[in-house]
This record gives C-alpha cells, structure tokens and sequence, in this order.
C-alpha cells in the first residue's frame, strides 16, 4: 500500500513513554520501540562505571549491576549489555529476575527471541517466578521478528497462568495485530483492556489509529482520534502522524491541512516526519508549489530536514521536470551537513537519466562512489535506461557487467530494458542473447520481454522467429496480452503480410483475448493502406458498433480517400 519513500517515514516515527524509576518500570519503558538518543562518551562512562563495581570490594550487590545494565538499554547498546552480562556470569555475579528480564529484552531487539525464550527458562531453573515485564519482553520479541501468531499464543497463556497483561503488554500485541491487518481482534483487545481495569494509552490508542490508516480505514481512524480526545486523552505528535499520513493517501488534503493546522494552534511542534509525510504526498499529487512551501516552513519553523525530507523534495522537483530545483536542493542539503545516501543519488540519477542528461548521471554515480557509497539495483537500472534511451546500449551493457559483478543481481525490469535497448538499435541477436541468459537464471522473463523481443522481430521481418517466441510464451505459462496480438498484427500487414495479420486479428475475436480499440485501429491501417476499401470500412462499421472510436491515423487516411467516406 505505500511507498517506499512512505515506509521510510513511519518507521522513522518516534515517542516516549513516561518511566518509573523501579526496575521493572524501567525495562517495561525499553521495551517499547522509542528510545532517547546517546553519546558515546555516555556509553564509556557508564561501562567504566560497571568495571569499577566489578573491581569494588566488596562488591555491590546485583541491584547496583542492573541500574547500569538499565541504562545502557535506554542507550541501544544491547550487544554491550549481553556482553557485560557475561562478564557479570564469568566472576560468579548471580543474575536476579531484573538481570535476567534485562537480557531478554537485548535479545528480543535484536531479533534473537530464542536466546530470550533460553533466558527465561534459566530464570525457573533460579527459582525466580517472572514478571509481566518478562513476558512484555518476549511478546514484543516475537511481534518484532514477525512472528504475531506465537506472540498472541504467549499473550493468551499467561492470562490463563494468571498473570495481569499490564497497559505495555496490551499495546505491544495490539501493535502486532495492527501490523498484519488483524484490526477487528486489535480493537477487541482494546475493549477488552477496559473491561479488565487497564485503561488504554496514547501509545495503545496511537497504534491502532496507525494501523486502521495503514489499511486504507482512515474514517474510522479519524472517528477514534476524536473519541480519544473526548476522553481527555491528548494525541502525541506520532498519533497526528499517522492521521495525516491516511489523510494524504486518501485525497482528503482540506483534512489533512486542517488536523496539520491545529497542530501549530496547539502549540505542538510538528516533527520531520509531520512534514516530510505532507512534502511527499504533495509532490506525488502534482503540487509541488504547495510541497515547497511546506518544505519551506518546515525549515522556518526550526526543524531540521533529514535524508527523508530532501529526498521527498528532491524527487518531486524530478518528477516535475525542475531538475535545477532538484539539483540546488541537492546542493543546499551537502552544504548543511545532511550527507545524501545512496537513495537521494539514485533518485537524481533516475530524473537526469529520464531528461536524458546522461553525462550528468554518470557524474552522480562517480561521486557517489567517491563518497563510499554502494549503487543499488535502483541506481544501475536507471543508467542502463537512461543510456539505452540514449542510443548507447553498448554503454548500458557494460553497466549492467559491473553490476553482475556485485552482490546486485539484475532483476526482470533490468534484463528487459537492455534488451529493448539492443532490439531499438537493430542488434537483435545481442537482445536474443540476453533473452536466453534470463531463462537460464531465476530471473525469468515476463510477457512484457516476451512483448520488447516480438516487437523487435515484427520490425526486422523475422515472423519465424516471432511464432518461436510466441510458442515459448505459452511454454513459460504466459499469456499473451492484447498489446502481444496488436504487435504481430502491426509488424505483418507493415511487412505486406496482411492476410496474415487479419488471421491473428480473427483468432483473437475467438480467444478469451478480445481485440480492443487498438487492434481494430491497426487492422483498419492495413486495408487503407493496401487499399481494400470495403474490408476497411467493414471493420470501421464493426468497431462503431463495439463502441470503438477511430483514432488520428485511422481519420486522416479515411480523409484522404474520399471512395471510403461513401462505402461508411
């Protein structure tokens, strides 16, 4: 449903929740996906910190341990955390439940929920009974890695073991149900919170909204995002993000504007990602003025634009044909010290290339690799069109060698643009070469190469060739479409062949391919120009009555001979 460029963007949505300074508060705080930023020189202190209670004698209890541990969590130092962990093990420092539920957290955020599940079970085998936090830990662990069947499982099994889901286990699982769609039983949960004494929060109800928008209910998400306001309960930053997101997406801009505004009214700080969603549905919709000037604001209101936010503005100056605009964006963005990524370089490579400003793309690429930054499948498929389009498909060709030679595998729509490439500039066998090297890997063709290679024989008169290609489509459980019959219909009455392509032409009225406007407008230009009047206009009268309409080349050679206007 969304964009790449979309996803970015609300994965780079960011919130806090309040933390209690008791352990178990603590870890529940971290095991929500927001985190507040760190220095390394923090990180140093506290790990000194830790090695000092190590050499301290005597030594401090585990208690003094697990703060630090705690603290390095809030920091994303997971890896560190198992680490001193270990370390803690190896001088006989026995973990405690808070220890222990510590490092089921480093390992559920780091997608290895097994060793968390491990940890667990060493926490029965210590006679430590586990909180609702230890569990929060793994649910969450598991909704991370995808895994939400197992994750409800769990939810479900500690309910009946007694245990009270609190408020952060409640938003970790109906998190995970809204990421895979399962919105009814999210929502039943929310009830059920309620009926159970545990009040949904901002975060529960923010989660719900995002998923009701990501799955295009938006009415429903907007009719919850007033019910909670009616409670008293005050929509973060993140909740407004996600609304004008599906606002957006859906075309309600007066909405999406309006909820942007009262915002400001509020006093509340739209964040990067508030503009950034805005900038990018803007200049998708074609209003790039009005993307400008939100962009624009956003600089002036004092947020920052990140590698997201250019990219969005940046893309949609290319998309608009203002490749100056893009390129002093792009200019303005280094000089801020906003380092472009690999992303931003294959966007601008893609618009230069469309512009067919090759010279300039391959510039973008050499500076790119100066910067140490890799080209990805996007960057090197948009030079090979762009340097085919260009009448250089030798060029493409080597371009498309260096990729091969990467970890970068050419996919379907690479393949097929080189070979369009070599069928434009008459090198057909090269195009059959590389044809035949596709069906040998597991990038097989698709009926749109089938199409570029047929329409490449049609033009060279190779019909052997065509009924060839034609027979492999059928071995590769392809179907030809429309646009297939309307080639090999073209290329034979264009090669004198009209017989032929009136055959096709018929086939097709008795296949569950049915000819459209195109096919009886490229069968009538073959009798014009072979001069059967009366064919032509039998099927200028049969289009008419299919509800077809002649086009410009079909009216100009009817007007042209005035012995076809008194048959019709």
């Amino acid at each position: 449903m969304l964009t790449s460029t979309s996803r970015r963007l609300l994965l780079s949505s960011s919130s806090t929740l309040p933390l209690n300074p008791s352990p178990f508060h603590q870890i529940t705080g971290l095991i929500s996906p927001f985190h507040t930023h760190n220095s390394g020189a923090e990180v140093n202190e506290v790990v000194s910190s830790f090695h000092k209670l190590l050499r301290a004698k005597p030594r401090p209890s585990v208690i003094e341990f697990t703060k630090l541990l705690s603290s390095l969590v809030r920091m994303k130092q997971f890896q560190t955390v198992i680490s001193l962990s270990k370390r803690m093990e190896s001088v006989s420092i026995k973990p405690d439940v808070y220890t222990c539920s510590i490092l089921i957290n480093c390992f559920c955020h780091l997608e290895r929920v097994d060793f968390g599940f491990s940890v667990l079970g060493k926490i029965y085998k210590l006679g430590f009974q586990p909180h609702i936090v230890t569990f929060t830990a793994l649910i969450n662990g598991l909704c991370k890695e995808g895994k939400i069947g197992h994750a409800v499982d769990l939810f479900d099994k500690i309910v009946a073991m007694g245990h009270q889901p609190n408020v952060q286990t409640y938003t970790v699982i109906v998190n995970g149900l809204c990421k895979i769609g399962n919105l009814h039983v999210a929502v039943g949960l929310l009830k059920r919170m309620a009926e159970k004494g545990c009040e949904p929060d901002v975060v529960t109800y923010s989660a719900i909204i995002d998923g009701l928008c990501k799955y295009n209910q938006v009415d429903e998400a907007f009719d919850l995002f007033k019910e909670i306001k009616s409670k008293g309960i005050l929509p973060t930053v993140v909740t407004h993000n996600s609304l004008i997101h599906g606002l957006c997406y859906s075309n309600k801009w007066k909405e999406a504007s309006t909820l942007f505004e009262e915002m400001l009214e509020r006093n509340m700080v739209p964040s990067v990602v508030t503009f950034t969603i805005l900038v990018d549905e803007l200049c998708k919709q074609g209003m790039i003025i009005k993307a400008q000037s939100i962009f624009s604001r956003m600089i002036q209101t004092g947020v920052e634009p990140d590698v997201v936010a250019y990219s969005s503005i940046i893309d949609g100056y290319g998309l608009h044909g203002q490749m100056h605009l893009a390129r002093k964006v792009f200019d303005v963005m280094k000089r801020k010290g906003c380092n472009p990524d690999v992303h931003i370089y294959s966007i601008l490579i893609n618009w230069h290339c469309k512009k067919k400003c090759i010279s300039e793309a391959k510039q973008l690429l050499y500076e790119m690799s100066s910067r140490g930054l890799i080209p990805d499948n996007h960057t090197y498929s948009s030079l090979i069109y762009g340097l085919c389009h260009a009448r250089r498909p030798w060029e493409a060709f080597e371009l498309f060698k260096d990729m091969c030679a990467t970890d970068y595998l050419p996919d379907v729509v690479t393949y097929s643009t080189l070979v369009h490439g070599f069928c434009e500039n008459g090198h057909l066998d090269i195009a059959f070469s590389l044809f035949n090297e596709m069906q040998m890997t597991k990038v097989k063709p698709n009926v749109v190469t089938y199409n570029i290679l047929i329409e490449g024989m049609c033009k060279a008169g190779r019909f052997k060739d065509v009924k060839n290609l034609l027979s492999g489509l059928f071995i590769d459980r392809l179907q030809p479409t429309v646009y297939t019959y309307n080639i090999i219909i073209d290329g034979l009455s264009k090669k004198g062949f009209l017989d032929k392509a009136y055959q096709v032409f018929k086939n097709m009225e008795n296949s569950v391919c049915l000819p459209d406007n195109c096919s009886y407008n490229v069968m009538i230009h073959g009798f014009l120009r072979c001069k059967d009047l009366a064919k032509a206009a039998e099927l200028i009268r049969d289009m008419r009555g299919k509800g077809f309409s002649a086009d410009n080349t079909t009216v100009e050679l009817v007007a042209e001979n005035d012995a076809i206007v008194k048959l019709l």
